[in-house]
């Protein structure tokens, strides 16, 4: 092993087709935590996210989209950094909540991610919501 291989940061186990059928409660982590408001469930992303850490991300929307109708709110406003690792998570996460009748949106207060779901082409897909509702909308 190289020194570099030794201080790299140990990722989520890797996911396979058959991991869709029945998600397990996602582990602790520093990148993303999951909690209930309302009748939403909100995965609260936080820090960077990377192509090294999308998927302690991807762990908890996977849980957080395997139930039937789900109601998903990504709140993003404590990330520092985002990228096409972590789209490419939300578009996953977003498919597999509608496949199941239900939604998946984003909470970002920032012109940041505004302007990176535009240059992606995404906004019209994930509008923006500046803060988490009160009740359904």
């Amino acid at each position: 092993m190289t020194p570099e291989a030794d201080d790299r940061t140990p990722g989520p186990p890797e996911r396979t087709a058959s991991d869709s059928s029945a998600a397990l409660p996602p582990t602790p982590n520093p990148y993303a935590r999951t909690y209930t408001h309302g009748p939403f469930t909100v995965v609260e992303a936080l820090g960077e996210i990377d192509l090294a850490t999308a998927g302690f991300l991807a762990e908890h929307l996977d849980a957080a989209t395997s139930r039937p109708g789900p109601d998903v709110l990504v709140d993003l406003r404590h990330v520092g950094f985002f990228d096409c690792s972590g789209l490419r998570e939300l578009c996953r996460a977003d498919n597999r909540a509608r496949e199941r009748g239900g939604r998946l949106r984003l909470v970002s207060d920032t012109p940041r991610l505004q302007r990176l779901m535009r240059a992606a082409a995404l906004l019209h897909r994930f509008p923006l919501l500046a803060r988490i509702p009160e009740q359904e909308s």
